[in-house]
């Protein structure tokens, strides 16, 4: 008996068993299913099914499929769909896949334009958008103050690092965040997380901190600023800077760490991931005192960071203990973390702000430069400048809606 394929189109106004209804109708002529997708926009409905059916019955089911919809109050429209080009489409399935996620404060019309403009120039197919922030109140703006879209692609890019390229171009011009990347099973299990500290999960440098109330803060900044500019390296620079602190009573570090201030969307972001049985880790060119106050308020799992060494009169002596904590050394650190963990490193994510962070980046599987200097941006597959920390959970994927109590936004 010969068979077609007929793509059916429905639209409206939804409600509670609507799809219930119109599968009842295929099902009493065995109608077997190709592919079926749904959207619900403001209560508005669309709604497709590719189905395959034999070709005496497919009269009669849309003659019922019309009466249900007249009867539902929803449009529908039929679509034959030949055989060649059915095998011709899904023959395409195969093809690379891509997650492109667009983070805001909030989104505009202008904004999704510039962004799907690049999309289509790479030669790439959008399959599905979804809003992954819960909905944004027009009477009260301060609330869900982010806007975040997620579109589903196909296909091969053209130009891979021009298509990375001009999303960071967009990114600086237009104030919005972008992540581009493989939809595979690494994106889905993502296992270890390894975060910078000063300026990444908190809002200061530690450093900075300690060198104000030890009476050098003009002198350690003028280092920094000299580091920067790429006169003296970070070793270098890290000595030179802990050697002012000489003399600097250790009880100054509690008083600091209890003052931290906690970067936007820290608190939130935390707490999803220890829910979700993600390893953490701090990675620091700070001080482990500080780290360690961040891994008992949080519940981190690791940290690796700079240790302060302090006299028996309880007086900061200007020296450090062991290994400075460099960029080649957290990316050391994350690869062997990820060994004990047994974690591919395609499961691995890194979030920091500077460039010593730029190794670490470059190695995990996902590399996030966070309101980073100009240099790490440039250098970065991905980042957030726009939103707080939390930002990180969408570019894994999350959901507002699906994060219940403890995704609640703070």
């Amino acid at each position: 008996m010969a068979k077609e394929q007929i793509l059916i189109r429905i639209a409206g106004k939804d409600r509670i068993g609507l799809t219930a209804s119109i599968m009842s109708i295929l099902a009493k002529y065995d109608a077997q299913i190709l592919d079926i997708g749904q959207a619900d926009i403001h209560s508005t409905l669309s709604l497709g099914i590719l189905i395959r059916i034999d070709d005496i019955s497919s009269g009669q089911v849309m003659k019922e499929l019309l009466f249900k919809a007249t009867e539902l109050g929803v449009t529908i429209g039929f679509v034959p769909v030949p055989d060649d080009e059915y095998e011709e489409w899904s023959g395409r399935q195969g093809r690379n896949r891509f997650i492109l996620t667009v983070i805001g404060r909030s989104l505009s019309a202008r904004q999704i334009e510039a962004a799907s403009q690049v999309i289509a120039q790479q030669g790439l197919n959008i399959d599905s958008i979804k809003r992954l922030t819960g909905r944004q109140s027009i009477m009260h703006p301060e609330r869900n103050t982010r806007s975040c879209i997620e579109f589903s692609v196909r296909g091969t890019p053209v130009d891979k690092e021009a298509l990375q390229a001009k999303l960071m171009q967009l990114s600086s011009e237009m104030g919005m965040d972008f992540s581009f990347q493989k939809d595979d099973m690494y994106r889905r299990m993502r296992r270890l997380i390894c975060f910078d500290m000063d300026s990444t999960l908190i809002q200061t440098e530690c450093i900075d901190e300690l060198a104000e109330r030890a009476g050098v803060g003009d002198q350690v900044r003028a280092i920094t600023e000299s580091a920067m500019r790429g006169e003296i390296d970070f070793k270098e620079s890290f000595k030179r800077r802990v050697a002012l602190l000489k003399g600097l009573n250790v009880s100054v570090m509690q008083e600091i760490a209890e003052n931290l201030p906690i970067t936007e969307g820290t608190d939130r972001l935390m707490s999803v991931l220890k829910t979700c049985g993600y390893k953490i880790a701090i990675l620091s060119g700070g001080f482990t005192f500080f780290g360690e106050y961040l891994q008992r308020r949080y519940g981190i799992d690791y940290v690796y960071a700079n240790e302060l060494e302090i006299g028996e009169d309880g007086l900061l002596t200007g020296r450090y203990l062991g290994e400075i904590v460099d960029g080649r050394r957290k990316a050391d650190l994350l690869k062997l973390i990820a060994q004990s963990e047994h974690v591919n490193l395609a499961q691995t994510i890194a979030v920091g702000d500077g460039a010593n962070d730029l190794p670490m980046l470059a190695e995990a599987g996902l590399g996030i430069a966070f309101h980073a200097k100009p240099r790490v941006v440039a250098n970065a597959r991905q980042s957030i400048n726009t939103i707080g920390l939390d930002g990180v959970l969408y570019f894994l994927g999350f959901k507002d809606s699906h994060l219940g109590e403890q995704g609640r936004m703070q």
